[in-house]
């Protein structure tokens, strides 16, 4: 799909400079030829941790292109989640952008894999495997089980090419159309987004992390249509920096849109249409709120915000073994779903219910998994940390809800026999020797013990209940 874009058309904006889709081309085939000398065999994946950028980009498509598909990794992980994740690759290579270079060497002293710092690459004449079949795989993504381990998600360029197609109806990508992302890269909103548009014929505009002043910079590029959480909407409008002059279409997802913050963006973006989307890892997008679902919120029926839309296109979305108020685990199967059960069906963890008119509504998810500015966060992996401690007996992990986050993860903990509990600060800090920051509890709090059921599990909606 890349291959029949117009050659001379811009494919990739960023900070850096700009690519037209032949010089992407010759760029991804000057990766594939840098993969070849450094030894990464054909049939094998790699692992990398990337931003978005201009060589990342390239990197991506060279790998897919010459039968070694990417698997982005977040280059935020801890060492110890780093190793985790890589020692899955039977690669001997894991490849890094000079600034991740030495976090991905202390991790792969584990692993025994070789790191390799990404190169500014050469543009190549090399052809490559652009029209592969429906088997191959265009990369790998990670998402985490309930225990918090990483788990490979293998995305075939069959699924992908279906995702391309359902995504469209939603965002009108296409020739013409300037898509800005700053997801993480190894998100499926970051690195899946970037595949999306440059498949359409769109322009990707990049930048390789949030910040307002990066936000505000894409705007010099013509964006037509961007992807934000609700988190970064909160933090640009107080700034005034949520107006770009050509914006036409703001797709969000991750968490709930508050009503007062959509009336603001009505205001702010006259003509402007926003799209929510629901998805996982797996598959996406498998519900979303579409323009006409905002307006109807916003003109009386704000309910509707709380809710995560009706199924996409060829998407279904059922509720399994509902409970009496109808709620039960989401399930969804599609043509773009990356991984799915025996069934057929791709179980997605989360808990929600489906009202009369179709509309998806989260309730929670199975596993209790946290959602923090786009970021999921699992409690037992959390939890595991914290009793580390010498001063902790027990601990219970929940998300609370938060107008700027969607959730902030809160610790509750029980001091061992014989130790004072430790100061918060004081845990948080240990606690983040071992996890990335956004899994680092915000707030901890101290109790003399956990309410629990009658077999001793931990009720964790009691305590969620106490902090909302």
């Amino acid at each position: 799909m890349v291959a029949a874009r117009d050659p001379e058309a811009p494919a990739v904006m960023t900070a850096e400079g700009v690519w037209d889709t032949a010089e992407l081309l010759a760029h991804a085939a000057g990766a594939a030829d840098w993969l070849d000398s450094v030894g990464v065999p054909r049939g094998r994946s790699v692992p990398a941790l990337v931003v978005t950028s201009l060589a990342a980009t390239a990197l991506l498509l060279g790998g897919a292109g010459s039968g070694r598909p990417l698997a982005p990794v977040g280059p935020r992980l801890t060492t110890r989640e780093l190793a985790a994740c890589l020692g899955q690759h039977d690669s001997p290579v894991v490849v890094a952008e000079e600034q991740y270079a030495e976090a991905a060497r202390e991790a792969t002293s584990t692993t025994g894999q070789r790191v390799e710092v990404v190169p500014t690459f050469a543009p190549s004449r090399r052809v490559l495997g652009l029209d592969p079949s429906a088997e191959e795989l265009a990369l790998i993504m990670h998402t985490s089980g309930t225990s918090g381990v990483p788990k490979m998600v293998p995305v075939r360029q069959d699924r992908l090419a279906a995702r391309v197609r359902n995504s469209v109806p939603l965002t009108g990508l296409g020739p013409g159309s300037v898509y800005a992302t700053m997801a993480p890269f190894e998100h499926i909103a970051g690195v899946g987004n970037v595949l999306n548009t440059l498949a359409t014929g769109a322009t990707l505009a990049g930048a390789p992390r949030f910040t307002p002043e990066a936000w505000a910079g894409l705007g010099s590029f013509g964006v037509t249509h961007a992807l934000l959480v609700p988190t970064m909407v909160e933090i640009l409008l107080p700034l005034g920096l949520i107006e770009l002059p050509t914006l036409r279409m703001l797709q969000y997802g991750g968490s709930p849109i508050h009503p007062d913050t959509l009336a603001t963006l009505f205001e702010r973006l006259p003509g402007v249409s926003l799209v929510q989307v629901y998805g996982t890892t797996e598959g996406s997008p498998l519900a979303f709120l579409g323009p006409e679902d905002h307006r109807a919120a916003v003109s009386g029926a704000p309910e509707l915000l709380l809710s995560n839309g009706r199924a996409a296109p060829e998407t279904e979305v059922r509720i399994d073994e509902a409970d009496a108020e109808g709620i039960g685990e989401v399930w969804a199967r599609a043509p773009h779903v990356h991984r799915t059960e025996a069934d057929g069906w791709l179980h997605t963890g989360d808990l929600g219910r489906i009202d009369e008119r179709g509309y998806l509504f989260l309730v929670g998810r199975k596993g209790d998994r946290i959602v923090r500015g786009g970021e999921n966060v699992d409690p037992v992996e959390v939890e595991q940390v914290l009793v580390q401690h010498p001063s902790v007996a027990e601990a219970a992990v929940v998300g609370v809800p938060d107008r700027r986050m969607g959730e902030v993860v809160v610790a509750y903990v029980v001091g061992s026999d014989g130790a004072g509990p430790p100061f918060a600060e004081e845990l948080r800090r240990f606690a983040r020797e071992s996890l990335a920051g956004f899994k680092v509890p915000q707030r901890v709090v101290v109790v003399d013990e956990l309410p629990k059921t009658a077999s001793g599990k931990v009720l964790r909606r009691r305590l969620r209940e106490a902090q909302e």
